[in-house]
């Protein structure tokens, strides 16, 4: 079995497959080439944020890791096992949860690496095989993927949160706290008065951004909307945005702030700490300067500036069978963000979900009531307008009416996870074929 692309999807693809006795080999293309945005040569390199969003299993993010974890998933067991502070998120020290994954996969006896650009499906070679190449996919297995599937590449753009040294950062004016006292005194807190506020989104609307080509068209995922987008929406849009203030108390002044910024951990020694919902497009010079303005970061040092990069994905409710096979390049199936959905556990979803379609045609998809079977309903019905998606209850089936209001999501969590606990029973422990007993979670 071949898989192409070693981030998250492919990894625990991989992972799912090599447990189950099939030999896999995992072709990724670092360290001989790099996406715009990849820096790191190890597996599962998390390019933006370091946060896997919300552990609160009110959330259909908290409900899909608790799917994940049913399933034996790889990537929930590094993210766990390297979390840092957070408050009620899941977030993790980037760089040693990449480490783990790189260790555990490189480590399996049944997984051989091989490091080559794939720049068409007919350089994959074997079959079947996944491909998990990613929103950074090569731009030459783009154009491929466009002729071979007759349907037009989609895309987004996507932006990074600059990085800061935590040493550098003044805690005499920024104060420890979550809002409403959730989570503690995981993140920092950059406190700002009116006026503070104001000339803050004065400078970022007047800043020096980046320029796209003049063939790109400024379309952004919101989930990940770029600060200076935001801030051109409306001069009070961050302070009821990101910078939104409330459940927060400045020790120094004994009452709530007009904004603040928040700043999470990254790391597990404290060293670096990264800017909550401040993904940016500004260039690096001019975020140097503006963000310096604010109180406490007069001497900030970066260890890494925003950036913002072109994420491609395909149709693929047009072009995908409901194996999650290319209906045009047979054995060729889709993993991960490029199939259309968005965010690292949403990825990892797809790429253990396709790897056990692979290993066990005969199951059934997962339920629609689950958040991996709304996932999987996203990416496989058509629709007028296709648009990435992360997790969210909308994509889940209704619940039957006559549930009270304030009952509606304990019932919604109650529901997926008993029909996710139903549909793990349908996968067969022993896989004959390999004679590999998998252990039920």
């Amino acid at each position: 079995m071949t898989i192409v692309g070693g981030g998250l999807a492919g990894c625990e693809a991989a992972w799912q497959l090599a447990c189950r006795g099939v030999s896999v080999t995992l072709v990724e293309m670092k360290p001989a080439t790099y996406s715009p945005a990849h820096k790191s040569p190890n597996l599962a390199e998390l390019v933006c944020s370091n946060s896997l969003k919300s552990l609160q299993l009110a959330t259909a993010t908290g409900v899909l890791k608790e799917e994940l974890t049913l399933l034996g998933s790889l990537v929930m067991t590094a993210a766990r096992l390297h979390a840092v502070p957070a408050g009620n998120a899941l977030s993790v020290d980037r760089e040693r949860f990449s480490e783990e994954i790189t260790r555990q996969i490189t480590a399996h006896p049944r997984v051989r690496m091989e490091c080559r650009v794939i720049r068409s499906l007919g350089d994959i070679g074997e079959r079947p095989a996944i491909l998990a190449t990613g929103p950074l996919t090569h731009p030459d297995l783009v154009d491929d993927l466009k002729k071979v599937t007759r349907s037009e590449a989609l895309h987004f753009y996507d932006a990074t949160s600059p990085i800061l040294f935590a040493d550098s950062i003044d805690t005499s004016i920024v104060f420890r706290g979550s809002r409403y006292g959730k989570g503690g005194d995981d993140y920092l807190n950059i406190p700002l008065d009116k006026s503070q506020y104001e000339a803050f989104v004065e400078a970022i609307l007047k800043a020096d951004k980046v320029p796209l080509h003049p063939f790109e068209s400024e379309t952004y995922y919101e989930g990940c909307m770029p600060v200076e987008v935001l801030a051109e929406r409306g001069r009070d849009t961050l302070a009821f945005g990101p910078m939104k203030p409330v459940g927060l108390t400045d020790p120094r002044t004994g009452k709530r702030p007009y904004a603040v910024i928040q700043l999470r951990q990254e790391d597990l020694s404290r060293e670096l700490y990264s800017m909550v919902g401040f993904q940016t497009k500004m260039t690096f010079p001019e975020q140097e300067r503006i963000f310096r303005t604010l109180p406490g970061l007069e001497k900030a040092e970066f260890a890494r500036f925003g950036t913002i990069h072109r994420n491609f994905y395909l149709n693929s409710p047009e072009i995908l069978t409901a194996r999650l096979e290319l209906r045009n390049a047979a054995g060729v199936h889709l993993a991960g963000q490029i199939t259309g959905v968005e965010g690292y556990l949403e990825s990892t979803a797809m790429g253990l979900l396709c790897a056990l379609f692979l290993l066990f045609p005969e199951i059934p998809p997962p339920p629609s009531t689950t958040v991996l079977g709304g996932l999987y309903r996203h990416v496989t019905t058509p629709q007028k307008r296709f648009v990435p998606m992360g997790a969210n209850w909308g994509l889940v089936r209704p619940l039957k009416q006559g549930v009270k209001r304030r009952e509606k999501k304990a019932a919604l969590v109650r529901r997926a996870l008993a029909d996710m606990r139903a549909w793990n029973k349908l996968i067969p422990i022993e896989n004959t074929k390999n004679g590999y007993i998998m252990e039920r979670p």
